[in-house]
């Protein structure tokens, strides 16, 4: 039994309550409230749904003699739990987050090509930029 001092067992897992809060707030019409003991209460369906869809998640990825946990395998939990209405969702969801990753830019100056003069000038004004945004942060 815990006597407040600590996270112990589930106690520690756990959504940001705040964001959770927001979202609820935004899903409810301008002119509905919820009490923060309902506010509290779907957090904790939602850690608890977190948990379930994880679970069987993993289960599915041992079951594929994998140790990671794919976007195939909670596809595949989802269906297993009998929540095949929001695989289309999570597929989407999944889809836009590869697509995300490929638009990332890299930070670094694209160097091909380049003479050994215009990569030294580019060495010394990253140095400087360096510099500058190290003097102004002290």
């Amino acid at each position: 039994m815990s006597d407040g001092g600590g996270p112990t067992g589930d106690d520690d897992i756990g959504l940001p309550k705040a964001t959770v809060f927001k979202l609820i707030q935004e899903m409810l019409p301008e002119d509905i409230a919820c009490a923060k003991e309902a506010k509290d209460i779907i957090v904790e369906c939602c850690v608890e749904w977190v948990k379930l869809i994880s679970t069987q998640s993993n289960t599915v990825c041992d079951e594929s003699s994998k140790k990671t946990i794919s976007p195939e395998h909670v596809i595949e939990a989802l269906k297993q739990l009998g929540f095949e209405d929001y695989i289309a969702e999570v597929d989407e969801s999944n889809k836009d987050f590869k697509q995300s990753q490929k638009e990332r830019t890299r930070t670094q100056p694209d160097t091909n090509g380049m003479t050994q003069e215009e990569l030294l000038a580019l060495q010394e004004k990253l140095f400087a930029s360096s510099q500058a945004r190290f003097e102004a942060g002290q």
